[in-house]
This record gives structure tokens, sequence and C-alpha cells, in this order.
């Protein structure tokens, strides 16, 4: 198969550990090529959906890590897929990619996750399908109703509602000092919604990544663990991550969801547990391959491509 990543630039790309070059590497070693499109380059013209791509060759070295033949423009259609990997933040230009894609699929190309099942699934509003599963949640950009919520919660994890990696999250009990300008701050006084979730202090056995790849729910979730000090326990914001078996927990929240979401085509997903708690539904670009592979031997990026076979039909 001929298969297209919407990638970061690739030279930003930690190939030490980044799902998405897991993935290529799994599916060149199955006879699949790769090709990089970035998404700048995508384009309307003519009647279908274009894009410069260059096509690759990966290899195992993590500085050195692929080789590029030059670019040329290809419709997205002449591709067997197509994997949306870009991260957030899901601004203006991730939303016209959408629609773009969108377009690229009525022409006949193949694309995961499915360009409207991304938009209708914010990444931390898609929970509230599911109040079985969450901590008590508050959606709000009045202040008045937030600093209520932090009242009788005792203590709350305020985060903007596109925000990636741990980025502007904050953790407020009812007595911080700095609570009012924590909420003026993050609703702009007023101008944003937020979201506001009761404080879970099972956070310090780790906010566990959890996939959710074609309808199956991978054997292993990695519990990314606070470093001292910190609330967060994003990778990117120093956590560390520990591969483990799912508890009984993880498997009904995960097995419930997994067939819902990939109904819907979304053929990847990554939620987030804490403790008994479902977080978040990340849809863009999960993460978490390469921990979960190198800690357990459980090949994630094989399954992946497993499924991305099935999809495409063999």
């Amino acid at each position: 198969m001929k298969l297209a990543f919407i990638l970061d630039p690739l030279d930003h790309l930690k190939a030490y550990k980044d799902s998405s070059v897991a993935m290529m590497r799994a599916a060149q070693a199955r006879g699949h090529e790769s090709f990089a499109v970035m998404r700048p380059a995508l384009a309307w013209r003519a009647g279908a959906v274009v894009a410069q791509a260059e096509r690759l060759t990966v290899r195992a070295d993590h500085r050195d890590w692929f080789e590029a033949e030059a670019p040329q423009e290809m419709a997205l259609a002449d591709f067997d897929a197509v994997l949306m990997r870009q991260d957030p933040p899901f601004d203006f230009e991730y939303l016209a990619a959408t629609w773009l894609l969108e377009r690229a699929q009525a022409g006949g190309a193949r694309v995961f996750n499915d360009p409207r099942a991304v938009r209708d699934h914010s990444e931390k509003l898609a929970i509230l399908e599911f109040p079985q599963f969450t901590p008590e949640t508050l959606v709000a950009r009045e202040p008045e109703a937030l600093q209520a919520f932090i009242e009788a919660a005792g203590a709350a994890i305020l985060t903007p509602l596109d925000g990636m990696g741990g980025s502007q999250v904050f953790r407020v009990a009812r007595a911080d000092p700095n609570r009012n300008v924590i909420v003026e701050t993050l609703t702009g006084h007023g101008a944003r919604s937020i979201m506001a979730q009761r404080y879970l202090p099972e956070i310090a056995q780790g906010d566990k990544r959890i996939l959710l790849i074609g309808g199956a729910v991978a054997p292993y979730a990695l519990a990314r663990i606070p470093k001292a000090g910190e609330t967060r326990g994003n990778l990117a914001a120093g956590g560390s991550g520990v591969a483990q078996p799912l508890s009984a927990r993880d498997r009904e929240i995960a097995e419930h969801l997994a067939p819902i979401l990939a109904a819907r085509g979304i053929l990847l997903a990554g939620i987030d547990v804490i403790g008994d708690c479902l977080t978040e539904i990340n849809v863009t670009s999960p993460t978490c391959f390469v921990e979960i592979a190198q800690q357990t031997g459980c090949d994630v990026a094989g399954l992946f491509i497993d499924a991305l076979e099935r999809a495409c039909g063999g």
C-alpha cells in the first residue's frame, strides 16, 4: 500500500519515541510505502485535493532516521490510505484541513481518522457523552460558576479546551491564594470556556493512556506518573511512563468506547484514565506506541498496521 502521513515537520519528530515514526517503520517492514505530507501543502486544485508528498525510506537510527525523495504533487485519492497525524492545537488551520480531507474522501481517498469524526470529538469535551465514566466535570466560561465548582470540589483541575501536553493545566484548591487570577487568566475574564474537573488524587499512580485500535483495546496502558512536585503526568511536562496491564475498570471503560469510536471512523484513539475515571478521548495523533512496546514487547505499531490493512480491505 501507499500511505500518506500528514505530519509535523520531519526534523521536529523525535524518532526515538514518536508513534508516527513507529507506524512508518512497521509499515515499511511489511512492504508498504510511506509518504510525508505537511499540512500547509494540502490544496484543492482542478477538482481534487492534492499535496506535495515525499516518499520516505525509514531507518532504525534515531538521529538519521529517514531519507526523503524529491517531493511530487499527488492527489490524496491516489494513496491507499491517508493518516492525519499532526499534533494539536486544533485551531482554524487544523479545522480547514479536516474540510479538505473530507473533500478528499468524497473523491475516493481513505482518511484515518475520519475527518468529520475528528471535528466531532473534541479531545476534552468528547468525554461528556460518557458521564458514567467521568469525574465531576463543569464546562463554563463564567467565573462565578467555576468558583462555585472549586468550592464544592475542594480542589479541581482547570484546563483550556484546546491545549495538549499538559499546557496551561492548573490544580486549584479552595484556599489557593491565586485562585481568582487563575480563573481570570484561563477564561480571559469570562471570554473563553474551560473545563473544570474534580481533582483525582489517584494521579499519583499515573494518568493512564489506553490505546483503542480498530475497535479493539491494546493490552497495556502507559501510566504517565507526575514528577515530584507536579500534578500533571504528561510526558511533555516531565512525567515518566510506566507500561502496565489494564485494570478491570480500565478494560470496562475501554471496551465500552472502542466499538463506538470505531463505528464513527476513528481507527485509533487514546483514552486517558485517572484512577477509575475517564478524563480525555484523544483522536488527533495519539501516542505512547514506543514506550509500551519497549517495556512490554507488545508490537503496538504492528497492531495498528494490522487494523489499517483490514480497514483498507487487506
